[in-house]
């Protein structure tokens, strides 16, 4: 008998989210709109846009991935891989949009921390040039 189950994977350039995750059926949002997936599909490349993916496993139950944008790739009518810059897995829509949230709000502070330090550095070398290009003149010898 053949497997009725897809393989979905998703990965980020930091790590696998979903591995070969046998899946009953998928759907993603493109440019074009919302598409879903099933055993036996067409194969086929898109780029996906910043959304939801929602994929149902074997025993009916729905899981939830926020992916930002992205490639999914359809391969033998069974293989469906996703790489995206960034996702976070939810089992429920609610819990995902805390996790989300909470995701983005960690990055806007690493990305404020970092502007800080740059914006810290960049005065330090401004004032290093400055001592080089305008030096003091030294006690003591006479011109």
């Amino acid at each position: 008998m053949l497997d009725p189950s897809l393989r979905l994977t998703i990965a980020t350039p930091a790590l696998v989210v979903v591995d070969r995750l046998a899946i009953l059926s998928l759907r993603a949002e493109d440019e074009s709109g919302g598409f879903g997936i099933h055993v036996g599909h067409a194969d086929m490349v898109t780029l996906l846009s910043a959304s939801v993916v929602r994929w149902t496993t074997p025993d009916g139950i729905a899981h939830f991935c926020a992916v930002e944008g992205g490639v999914l790739i359809v391969s033998n009518g069974v293989t469906v891989s996703i790489a995206c810059r960034e996702a976070v897995r939810g089992e429920s829509l609610q819990r995902l949009e805390a996790r989300v949230h909470e995701a983005r709000a960690a990055q806007l502070d690493a990305m404020r921390r970092a502007r800080v330090e740059q914006t810290r550095l960049h005065a330090r070398a401004v004032r290093q040039m400055l001592r080089y290009l305008r030096p003091q003149p030294t006690r003591g010898v006479s011109e």
